[in-house]
């Protein structure tokens, strides 16, 4: 992912994955030499994360904590990326977590997700096949409804504004700007935002990124990113 290239060139971003501590990509980024925090509302999944971790001195810049991403909101502190894989799809009120993941973001920084879109495909292969026929998942893991189609959440931060903009810019701030300028659901500006679809290679057992053009991709698992105006 394009991100990465950053990490490997010697900017040292401050990295927070809301809920999924125990992830193996936290780990990787702390891995690329960023200083990165995983957090998880899960106590336990956060002990299970420390042992893991401390058993390789190449995770010293990975530090965990019990929290949520709405309690961490309480502290001062605020990230140059904010990651939340496979999290929102889960969540009861899911544009109260998509502000309190936008809120912790630094301005001019940016914010990765990842989720299922609520289409058909999706219901056939994470519910009826993952959950109920190869029970790969336990019943129940995922709920359809909350299932967020890349378009609504381009939708969502085209309207959404922060309540903090960067210092240097407060002398001339008014209203802070939405995150996506107008634009269609479909193709929002490349500068601000960009879905890509995900795909399972069974074959190579392993997660692809689709390209940006290939039809259909993020019509189950994709990945969104966005990025926070400066002011």
């Amino acid at each position: 992912m394009w991100w990465w290239a950053f990490v490997r060139g010697g900017l040292w971003f401050n990295i927070h994955d809301p809920e999924k501590s125990h992830r193996p990509s936290v780990q990787s980024l702390a891995r690329l030499g960023a200083n990165t925090l995983g957090i998880d509302a899960s106590e336990s999944n956060i002990k299970i994360a420390k042992l893991h971790a401390s058993a390789d001195p190449k995770l010293e810049r990975l530090s965990y904590l019990h929290s949520s991403a709405e309690l961490l909101l309480e502290s001062s502190k605020r990230y140059d990326v904010v990651c939340s894989m496979e999290v929102i799809e889960h969540v009861d009120h899911p544009a109260t977590f998509l502000s309190s993941c936008a809120e912790l973001v630094k301005p001019g920084g940016h914010l990765f997700l990842s989720t299922i879109s609520r289409t058909p495909l999706a219901y056939f292969l994470t519910i009826f096949m993952a959950e109920n026929i190869l029970r790969k998942v336990s019943k129940g893991t995922h709920t359809y409804s909350k299932f967020i189609k890349p378009t609504e959440l381009v939708s969502f931060f085209q309207k959404y504004r922060s309540s903090s903009v960067d210092p240097q810019y407060l002398e001339h701030a008014t209203l802070p700007k939405a995150w996506i300028s107008p634009s269609s659901p479909e193709s929002p500006p490349s500068t601000e935002a960009e879905v890509r679809g995900l795909i399972y290679h069974p074959l190579q057992a392993k997660w692809l990124l689709a390209s940006r053009d290939a039809w259909a991709t993020t019509h189950c698992n994709y990945i969104f990113w966005v990025r926070k105006p400066f002011q």
